[in-house]
């Protein structure tokens, strides 16, 4: 949520926003809300300071009649203006988080999908000297895939995941914790990025709950689309879209000590989305499910480091796919696609030889003190000064889409898979499955 003292004191960049990031909203009214708000508010300040005077003076000796009679007359019109206050503060504050986040300045000017930007192409897609199958053939013909049964269990859009197709999910869990959770490994990146002043202080685990609040998934600013989302019947619990929606909201209502940040956390848990709106789309293979694993990354930081920080999430991503050696683009989006709370976001797209495309990966959302604002998370400087942090959020990897990647860019002719070199120490030094 935007501060409104910025929105007044940045009208124009403000409205540039609501119009790059495709909404109406009506800021006169969220002003005069505002503007009405806060005359109650000093109205009921002082005649709640006219009563303790009152009260004070009817302590000392017979109270006076007059007193009396005014001290029913401030009760009275306390009551109407306080009623009056309840009734706009929730319409102001539903109003002004309607307002979207500012982007950055090199963020893309787009209304669509089609105005995001290619920054840069690493790798060339994988030549093969036969016609490469697609992930979902593979998988079903080695055993590794079964979305029928799934389907008789659960529904469309689940599938079990079975045999080696599970241990190269270990494999790659356990490359990505290790290497993230390594200061050796996140210097390595700092440095190779020209990152300078930038700590290389290594994530922190964490396996997080599945559920959260409904309080809290609309502090993160996630909750929307509902239709999109999983609720669980007769309580206000959610099943978490991605792990940042839990991580990025562990810490509300807490103050960190600068000396803490950044905190930088590596969540890995099982996601939920309804793909509402897909249906047609992508149902043979794995790609849009109901259900899917994904690792993780948040962190809280400073605001002269935040947008550093999104930058080396951005480095990590390409740290982790170069060490698959997969064929992979970088994506900048535009304005109407960085989301809502977003003021700069960055998306990877890996070939997929199967589907001869590029179909993304990773995503990585900078969001400045938007988030911060509704969780009420904040810091206590050196000079003891407190304000509000910077959150970011990074993908690791979604494991089903990252091993859609490894099986297409590393299929055999024979339907077996060669194992990235980086994985083998975790599947008992197996070169091929």
């Amino acid at each position: 949520m935007l501060d409104i003292n910025y929105i007044r004191a940045n009208r124009q960049k403000v409205e540039d926003a609501i119009h790059n990031k495709a909404y109406e909203i009506d800021l006169d009214e969220i002003l005069k809300l505002d503007d009405e708000r806060k005359s109650l508010s000093q109205k009921i300040d002082t005649l709640r300071q006219e009563r303790n005077q009152i009260s004070a003076q009817m302590k000392n000796g017979k109270p006076d009649k007059a007193l009396i009679e005014r001290g029913k007359e401030l009760k009275k019109e306390l009551s109407d203006l306080e009623s009056k206050l309840s009734e706009i503060e929730p319409v102001y504050l539903a109003k002004l988080k309607l307002v979207p986040n500012v982007p950055e300045d090199d963020v893309p000017v787009g209304l669509s999908e089609d105005d995001n930007e290619v920054a840069e192409v690493i790798g060339e897609p994988t030549k093969f000297d036969f016609e490469p199958k697609n992930h979902y053939e593979i998988g079903q013909a080695r055993g590794w895939i079964d979305k029928e049964r799934a389907a008789k269990v659960a529904g469309a859009r689940f599938a079990y995941i079975k045999g080696d197709m599970v241990k190269l999910q270990m494999a790659i869990v356990n490359f990505v914790m290790n290497s993230l959770s390594d200061e050796g490994v996140i210097k390595e990146i700092i440095e190779k990025n020209h990152l300078d002043g930038l700590s290389t202080k290594p994530f922190t685990l964490v396996l997080p709950p599945l559920m959260l609040r409904t309080e809290m998934y609309d502090a993160m600013d996630r909750l929307e689309p509902r239709e999109d989302r999983y609720k669980i019947e007769g309580e206000e619990l959610w099943l978490q879209g991605s792990a940042e929606h839990v991580l990025g909201s562990m810490h509300q209502g807490e103050i960190f000590q600068e000396s803490e940040l950044p905190a930088r956390y590596l969540g890995y848990a099982t996601s939920f989305r309804q793909e509402a709106g897909t249906y047609g789309k992508d149902m043979e293979g794995i790609i849009r499910m109901h259900q899917f694993d994904k690792l993780e990354m948040e962190s809280f930081s400073t605001k002269e480091t935040s947008r550093k920080e999104h930058e080396l999430f951005v480095a990590i991503q390409r740290w982790l796919i170069e060490q698959l050696r997969l064929p992979y683009r970088v994506i900048r989006k535009c304005t109407f696609d960085i989301g809502k709370p977003d003021a700069r976001g960055i998306d990877m797209e890996v070939w997929l030889p199967g589907q001869n495309k590029y179909r993304e990966t990773h995503t990585a959302d900078y969001m400045t003190d938007y988030q911060s604002r509704r969780l009420n998370t904040r810091v206590r400087r050196e000079d003891g000064e407190v304000e509000l942090v910077h959150t970011n959020d990074a993908t690791a990897f979604a494991l089903g889409r990252i091993m859609i990647a490894v099986i297409e860019n590393y299929q055999n002719e024979d339907m077996t898979i060669r194992i990235p070199e980086v994985l083998r120490k975790y599947m008992d030094g197996k070169e091929t499955i």
